[in-house]
C-alpha cells in the first residue's frame, strides 16, 4: 500500500519515520517535509474552514500522487487536497483535535480520520501544576528579582518580599474531566489539595473518588482557591468564563487557562486580574491579534504567560506518531480502527 507521510516542524519527519518503521518494512511509505515557509492564502471555502496549520495545500496536492493513506501533523488538508488524492482512503492527523483538516470534505468523501487523542495529556497537566505552584509562591516575580539584583544568599530572610501560598490544604476547580482534566486531578491530590470538578458530559461515578467531588460550575467557581479550565472547544463554550464566571470567584483566587482561548473572555479577566479580585493568572494560550501583537494580559505583573508551550515535549511528539501508526496497523489488518472523528464516513 502505498502511503504519504508529512512531516514539520514539531512532529518531524523522523518521528514518523520512526512510528512507521515496521509499516515501511512491508509498504511504500514516502516520507516528506512540509515546506513551513510557503504560505497558504485560503480561497476556497475549504480552505479557510481549517485552522492553526502550517505550510500550504499546494505541496500535498502536488506531493499526494496514488497514495491510500496520508498522515500529517500540522499540513492543511482541504477539499481540494482530498481532491488530488484520488486513491486516498485513511487520512490520519497526529494531534487531538484535527482542525487543519476539512472533516466534512473528508466525511463526503467516505475517508476516515485518525486523531491522536491524549497525545499531550501528560505535559499539559504537568504545565497546568506548574503554573499553579509558580503563581502561589511568586516564582517569576522572585527569579526576575535575582536576575535584576544578582545579589542572593545575603541573609535569611530575603526571600520575606515574595510570601505567597502553600497548596497543601487549598481547593482546586477543574471545568472539565478529560484526559487532560482528570490527571491534573491526580496531581493536586498529591499535593494534598481538594478538588471540585464541573463537567455535564462526564459520569458522576467517573469522576468522584477521595477527595475529588462533583459541584455545579458556580460551585466550583465560588469555593476554588484554583481554577482550571479544561473544557472542549466549542461555540457554546465560547467565552464559558466571561464577567459573571470572575466575579463569582473567590476573592484572591487565581485562575489557569492551558486549554483554548476562545473560552476566555479576556477582557473580563484583565478586569478581575486589574482590580485585585483575582490574585493570578497563569496562561499558555492567549488570543493574538495582528493589529494589537502584544496582549494586554502580558502587561500584568500577576500574570504568566507561556508561549503555548503545553504540549511542546519530545515525550508527546513521539506519541503523537505512535498513535496513528497505530491505527494505520490496525488499517491494514482490517480491523476496526479506534480514534476515528468522523465515523460516518466509514458507513
Amino acid at each position: 500500500m502505498k502511503m504519504l507521510v508529512v512531516g514539520d516542524s514539531f512532529i518531524t519527519v523522523e518521528d514518523f519515520r520512526n512510528a512507521f518503521a515496521t509499516i515501511s518494512g512491508t509498504n511504500e511509505v514516502r516520507f516528506i517535509r512540509l515546506d513551513e515557509g510557503e504560505k497558504l492564502v485560503p480561497v476556497s471555502g475549504s480552505e479557510k474552514s481549517l485552522g492553526e496549520y502550517l505550510g500550504s495545500t499546494r505541496q500535498l496536492i502536488s506531493e499526494l500522487g496514488d497514495a491510500e493513506v496520508l498522515a500529517v501533523h500540522g499540513a492543511p488538508v482541504s477539499d481540494e487536497v482530498l481532491g488530488a488524492g484520488k486513491n486516498l482512503r485513511l487520512l490520519c492527523c497526529a494531534r487531538g483535535g484535527p482542525v487543519n483538516i476539512d472533516i466534512a470534505a473528508a466525511s463526503r468523501r467516505h475517508i476516515p480520520v485518525v486523531t491522536a487523542p491524549g497525545k499531550n495529556a501528560e505535559a499539559v497537566a504537568e504545565l497546568t501544576v506548574a503554573l499553579m505552584v509558580m503563581l502561589s509562591r511568586n516564582l517569576i516575580r522572585a527569579y526576575n528579582h535575582v536576575v535584576a539584583t544578582r545579589v542572593v544568599g545575603k541573609d535569611n530572610y530575603e526571600g520575606n518580599q515574595f510570601f505567597g501560598h502553600e497548596l497543601d490544604g487549598k481547593v482546586l476547580g477543574l471545568i472539565g474531566f478529560g484526559r487532560v482534566g482528570s490527571r491534573v486531578a491526580r496531581r493536586a491530590l498529591g499535593f494534598g489539595m481538594s478538588v471540585l470538578v464541573y463537567d455535564p458530559y462526564v459520569d458522576r461515578s467517573k469522576v468522584e473518588s477521595d477527595g475529588v467531588s462533583v459541584a455545579s460550575l458556580d460551585e466550583v467557581l465560588s469555593r476554588s482557591d484554583f481554577v482550571s479550565l479544561h473544557a472542549r472547544e466549542s461555540k457554546e463554550n465560547e467565552n464559558l468564563m466571561g464577567e459573571r464566571q470572575f466575579a463569582i470567584m473567590k476573592q484572591g483566587a487565581f485562575f489557569v487557562n492551558t486549554s483554548r482561548p476562545s473560552m476566555v473572555d479576556e477582557a473580563a479577566l484583565h478586569a478581575s486580574l486589574k482590580s485585585g479580585r483575582l490574585a493570578g493568572a497563569g496562561l499558555d494560550v492567549v488570543r493574538y491579534d495582528p493589529a494589537r501583537p502584544i496582549n494586554p494580559l502580558v502587561e500584568l505583573d500577576s500574570t504568566i504567560v507561556m508561549p503555548h508551550l503545553g504540549g511542546a515535549t519530545f515525550e508527546t511528539t513521539t506519541k503523537g506518531a505512535v498513535i496513528v501508526a497505530k491505527q494505520v496497523e490496525r488499517y491494514l489488518r482490517g480491523e476496526r480502527l479506534e480514534t476515528v472523528v468522523n465515523p460516518e464516513a466509514l458507513k
